[in-house]
């Protein structure tokens, strides 16, 4: 017989059995010598940008500071989120059309939404936005008749119709509507095939297999490349000065070329434009933690 003791396991060996090694027993990852060479570069970095940027008279943080909550500031920001806000709701509903069309079975629609996206990749954002300005050079009229009675359900003119603001707002809503379109089609491509398969064979409506099967596990991988576009699209509301728009950078611009205090009035822009951005990405953060519960990571 075997002389050998058998203690019982306790109670706290039996959890560690089945959730992992205790923490006492736990290998950690011993620091390398490499670390502290980048540790005293992040150092270095941090001194270099205290002295250049915050210790520098130059950028005139007291100007900074001034015009920060200045009343024209604030009026070329409040510009710069509407027309962020109509493009981008816009831009979304023109995507989820084209990608319906790219993934149909239609051929006619496939083409048509094909060549969509061909033309939005192919075109510069800056040049959509002055081709739309100036449309009414090529169409001076918008109107639409009704066959064999020589009516025209409406007549209007079309420079009364494309205003700076509109021009800005169709351009990035076209530009938006072509690369999320993509997204979209890429996000339900991910999707197993099979579940579909199942969801049909249980009987389920394409409605309701959509809704409840394929849209939250492509939400999933939509949200991060999504949240980039409508990111660039903040970001891009800025070219809309070409075209007389008043957003924020035009703001600035129309300030300093009268005060003459380029850098601070810049830096006040670009302020701005990293707080939204900061918070949008904040956004995207929740957004993916609040649906990618159901995935182990």
């Amino acid at each position: 017989m075997n002389n050998e003791t058998v203690y019982p396991l306790s109670a706290a060996r039996r959890d560690d059995s089945i959730d992992g090694p205790p923490a006492t027993l736990r290998i950690h990852a011993r620091p390398k010598k490499s670390d502290w060479l980048w540790y005293g570069l992040s150092g270095v970095a941090l001194v270099l940008f205290y002295q250049g940027v915050i210790d520098n008279p130059r950028w005139q943080w007291d100007v900074v500071a001034h015009y920060f909550f200045n009343v024209r500031v604030l009026a070329g920001l409040a510009n710069t989120l509407i027309l962020t806000a109509f493009a981008s709701v816009l831009g979304l509903v023109l995507g989820g059309i084209v990608a319906a069309c790219r993934m149909a079975e239609n051929p006619v629609l496939r083409g048509a939404a094909l060549t969509y996206i061909w033309i939005i990749r192919a075109t510069p954002t800056l040049a959509m936005l002055l081709f739309l300005f100036f449309i009414s050079a090529l169409v001076p009229r918008l109107y639409l008749p009704i066959p064999l009675l020589n009516v025209n359900l409406f007549d209007i003119d079309t420079s009364n119709v494309i205003s700076r603001f509109s021009a800005a707002m169709i351009g990035l809503a076209i530009y938006l509507g072509g690369h999320s379109a993509e997204i979209f089609r890429s996000g339900l491509a991910a999707v197993d095939k099979g579940q579909r398969e199942a969801c049909k064979a249980m009987g389920m409506s394409d409605l309701r297999m959509m809704w409840h099967v394929v849209i939250p596990q492509a939400v999933r991988v939509i949200i991060p490349p999504l949240a980039n576009e409508l990111i660039t699209m903040f970001k891009n509301t800025s070219l809309a000065s070409v075209i007389g728009y008043v957003e924020l950078l035009t703001t600035v611009q129309l300030i300093y070329s009268t005060t003459f205090e380029t850098i601070p009035l810049l830096t006040v822009a670009c302020l701005w434009y990293l707080l939204l951005t900061s918070l949008a990405m904040c956004g995207q953060s929740l957004l993916e933690r609040r649906f990618g519960k159901g995935v182990q990571r």
